[in-house]
């Protein structure tokens, strides 16, 4: 861990682009609230294939009005040079300074790729028609990207992404600590030398959040025994606020560099966390 303690604490939130009025006008209370906390950026997702860029655009800039510094994110998977080399200029005019870069999903029924297939080439292309105007945050995957082969390919991957540029990173989130630890020392042996930020998931809704890991690859670990408390759902509340302070207050202790909140768009259970950290 020794590489991750000389660079300065970052904490961020990240939301997703809601689809109705009402939803915005949630989201816009959110991030007020959070913006108290002075993180230091906020970021917004990017639906499959770029299907959200207008309302990623949208809640970027309004949350840059209201005084917080939002990175979009943007996703290659489906797309073009051209189209992504049109959404980075319009980044660019807006003022934004700070992208999240991934690889991404392909809308369901939908045929291609595009021209670019892997996260590493989208980093190397920005990096190539934007220079150094950008901060690039990637991902990476302490317990494993679902799509890998074995733990060795997936950090090579993620050193790929790093050699094309990428200045920090963002991990899936988990609730192990000794999984993150234990992939921080294996990026140090491999010679990866950037701030890797945990990424945190509040539990709020257990079904929620065990169809979200069958997706993306994340354990939960037995002996959270979320299951047992059935429909009670203020009492997965209160565990789980438990749970994660615990996690992430060894995960500072430890000298990761900052903490990365999936904030589902609400802001009680990471308030609550970030107070009981003393942050």
């Amino acid at each position: 861990m020794e590489s991750q303690k000389k660079y300065p604490p970052t904490f961020s939130f990240e939301f997703f682009p809601p689809k109705t009025p009402e939803g915005m006008e949630k989201l816009r209370a959110t991030w007020r609230q959070l913006i108290q906390l002075k993180p230091r950026f906020f970021s917004v997702t990017y639906g499959a294939g770029g299907s959200t860029r207008d309302r990623t655009l949208e809640a970027v800039l309004e949350i840059q009005k209201d005084g917080g510094n939002a990175a979009p994110h943007l996703s290659c998977v489906g797309s073009s040079r051209a189209d992504l080399a049109a959404t980075l200029e319009l980044y660019r005019s807006h003022g934004l300074r700070h992208v999240v870069a991934l690889r991404g999903d392909l809308p369901s029924g939908a045929a291609g790729a595009g021209e670019l297939r892997y996260a590493n080439e989208l980093v190397q292309f920005i990096r190539e028609t934007t220079g150094d105007h950008f901060h690039i945050e990637v991902a990476c995957y302490p317990e494993i990207h679902p799509q890998a082969r074995t733990a060795q390919d997936d950090l090579k991957a993620f050193k790929r992404k790093v050699d094309a540029g990428a200045n920090a990173a963002i991990t899936q989130y988990f609730f192990n600590a000794d999984a993150y630890l234990r992939f921080i020392d294996d990026c140090e042996a491999l010679g990866i030398d950037l701030p890797i930020v945990p990424g945190i998931m509040p539990i709020a809704n257990f079904s929620q959040l065990a169809r979200f890991s069958d997706a993306c690859g994340a354990e939960i670990p037995r002996w959270l025994r979320l299951q047992s408390y059935g429909d009670d759902l203020a009492s997965i509340r209160s565990f789980g606020l438990d749970v994660i302070t615990e996690l992430c207050d060894r995960l500072l202790s430890e000298g990761a560099p900052g903490l990365h909140f999936y904030t589902m768009n609400q802001a009680g259970l990471v308030s609550t966390i970030w107070q009981r950290l003393g942050l």
